[in-house]
């Protein structure tokens, strides 16, 4: 297929994105990574379609501060161009006594999305930005009608399963992810 013609579609896994970069550049601010970046590097000279980012809101109450930051980034997220930023939800769970937050949601999101778009021929190939396995089913039933699946990881963590059974797979190293902080 050529490449200026091949269609992408890149689904983010955001809080996978977000925990992974932060642990490789723990001194940037997260608001500073360049997605314009980061995409030429994994979509290159193919025509990317569209762009589906998946998260959560922050819990308003737990950290104020941390909610705004976060909401500044998702009105960035939101000026760019075929950027779709698709909230989940957050829920609260005792675990030993201990309230913690868990992402809710986005996964199942993000697959049905893989799936339908696959299905509904919006894309040639699908670039999966995540390091969980639980997508493999997913990319199965993608493959099945003859679409590719890619897969970004990093050097630190990825997924020894997505790396299996994508067509393609794209381990970032630590000095090329610094390159997309401003």
């Amino acid at each position: 297929m050529d490449n200026e013609k091949e269609r992408i579609i890149v689904f983010i896994d955001g809080s996978n994105l977000y925990h992974l970069v932060k642990q490789l550049c723990p001194n940037e601010k997260q608001i500073d990574f360049s997605f314009s970046k980061f995409l030429k590097k994994i979509v290159g000279n193919r025509n990317l379609v569209r762009v589906y980012y998946y998260n959560c809101p922050l819990d308003r109450n737990k950290d104020n501060n941390a909610y705004r930051s976060q909401q500044r980034f998702f009105e960035k997220l939101r000026e760019i161009p075929n950027f779709k930023l698709i909230l989940c939800r957050m829920q609260k769970v005792k675990i030993n006594g201990k309230t913690i937050y868990q992402v809710k949601e986005d996964d199942i999101h993000l697959a049905v999305d893989m799936v339908k778009l696959a299905y509904n021929n919006a894309y040639d190939t699908a670039i999966l930005v995540s390091s969980d396995g639980d997508f493999v089913p997913a990319i199965n039933a993608i493959q099945e009608i003859g679409k590719k699946v890619e897969d970004v990881g990093f050097e630190h963590k990825f997924s020894f399963h997505l790396k299996k059974v994508c067509d393609k797979f794209l381990k970032l190293k630590k000095t090329e992810v610094e390159r997309f902080f401003k």
